[in-house]
């Protein structure tokens, strides 16, 4: 996993609340067994409209996906997350996150942004009024902005999950950095006992 400090890029606007992983990615999509290519399926129901604002090539390009309340509801299914940033978002913002959404978003380098209700319901207005806005995710201060519309928030975002995604620690690497302490417990251990090491 790559290090994420800040991110700044324009956002897309996604009017929608109660948001299910079913909906970010459908089942159909999960008989795959690598990470890559789940963008496509990305809202593939909604995509079906041409209305809809990933069909709408003002927000090409675009980094932070701007939600509503209660975002990545439903399944465990690690493959909304894996959808979202294959199509190129890398952070995620909304007044609430699922619990196992977010805890799948942290493991794997999406920033889950949760700000306070007005500041959500701000930066959608702001996103949708000019697609050119340009918006900063900053992990090591918890600050998401949007300068020129005048918009500067906190977020929520634990101490430890901030460590990991500052030096960018997914959990493998977050054990190995434990592999000192680890080989000498099992160096220490007596030798009829199973080791994890020849």
């Amino acid at each position: 996993m790559e290090p994420v400090r800040v991110i700044t890029g324009t956002a897309v606007p996604l009017r929608a609340s109660d948001v299910d992983t079913d909906q970010i990615i459908s089942s159909d999509w999960l008989k795959k067994v690598e990470r890559t290519g789940f963008g496509e399926g990305l809202f593939e129901a909604w995509r079906e409209s041409s209305d809809f604002v990933l069909n709408q090539s003002r927000y090409d390009g675009a980094t932070i996906l701007v939600a509503g309340p209660n975002f990545g509801t439903g399944s465990s299914r690690e493959h909304a997350v894996w959808a979202l940033m294959d199509y190129g978002f890398r952070a995620v913002v909304s007044p609430r996150f699922a619990d196992i959404f977010r805890n799948n978003a942290t493991k794997n380098g999406l920033v889950p942004v949760q700000v306070d209700g007005p500041t959500g319901a701000a930066l959608l207005d702001a996103v949708e009024a000019d697609p050119s806005l340009e918006v900063v995710v900053d992990v090591e201060t918890r600050v998401v902005s949007a300068p020129a519309a005048g918009i500067e928030a906190p977020f929520t975002l634990d101490d430890a999950v901030a460590h990991r995604l500052l030096n960018g620690l997914d959990d493998i690497s977050l054990t190995l950095t434990h592999d000192a302490a680890i080989g000498a417990f099992e160096l220490a251990r007596p030798s009829y006992l199973p080791t994890t090491r020849d």
